[in-house]
């Protein structure tokens, strides 16, 4: 019997969902579809940080059973978290249990070298956790924007993607300063950074700011994404 590896997904916290009556944590169905298609048992898991703190231990604790994480897309990072103040009235859907969370996970997947994929949010939140901040509100947001980008050929995503991808955008914000140890591995024509990998090499990462699970019914190349990221597992 072949045993899927298990990527756990941090749930986005909402205020409504249609199938509920009240709030809930939910999980975007092409994402952990996606995940499925690529051979990962999808594993939403609670965001959990009373007050906008969780320690280190206690993720640990949760979490040792993963062999990979996803994180996902959502709103916005509280740019407090980046030593700013809100300076745009785009800024939305900020939520402080979720920010620390979804921060406590990044560092410890990447601390632990835990095979890890963030997209979009994702990418943004281990940008911050590694010091890096944000632009809060691109001049041209990628909202609802199929483009092509390049893609560095040296990088460990042209191994998967190959040097140029077509992806579809859902954002409004973008990386500024990149965090420590990390570098761009592609960018769009606006320059704007699509994709950010280890400089170090230790453990298995990749942050793409598009969503692939948006096309990945259609493109190899995105379902290549999330299949690298179980092939990580090993």
């Amino acid at each position: 019997m072949t045993v899927r590896p298990k990527v756990i997904i941090p749930a986005r916290l909402s205020q409504s969902a249609s199938a509920l009556r009240y709030q809930a944590v939910v999980t975007s169905r092409t994402l952990s579809q996606a995940v499925l298609s690529a051979g990962g048992e999808p594993l939403t898991v609670h965001p959990h940080a009373p007050g906008g703190r969780v320690s280190a231990k206690e993720i640990a604790e949760r979490f040792s059973f993963a062999d990979a994480v996803l994180l996902p897309g959502g709103g916005d990072i509280d740019p407090v978290r980046y030593g700013q103040s809100v300076s745009s009235q785009d800024v939305y859907d900020v939520d402080a249990e979720q920010d620390a969370f979804d921060l406590a996970v990044a560092q410890w997947a990447w601390s632990a070298g835990v095979p890890l994929l963030a997209v979009c949010r994702g990418l943004q939140v281990i940008n911050v956790s590694l010091g890096g901040d944000l632009v809060q509100h691109m001049p041209t947001p990628h909202r609802h924007v199929v483009q092509d980008i390049t893609v560095r050929s040296d990088s460990m995503l042209a191994g998967i993607v190959g040097d140029g991808v077509t992806i579809s955008c859902y954002h409004h914000q973008q990386v500024s300063a990149l965090g420590h140890g990390l570098q761009a591995v592609a960018h769009a024509a606006d320059g704007t950074v699509e994709a950010v990998e280890r400089v170090d090499g230790r453990g298995w990462f990749l942050g793409v700011q598009w969503h692939p699970e948006d096309t990945v019914q259609q493109d190899p190349a995105q379902l290549a994404v999330f299949q690298a990221l179980i092939s990580a597992v090993g």
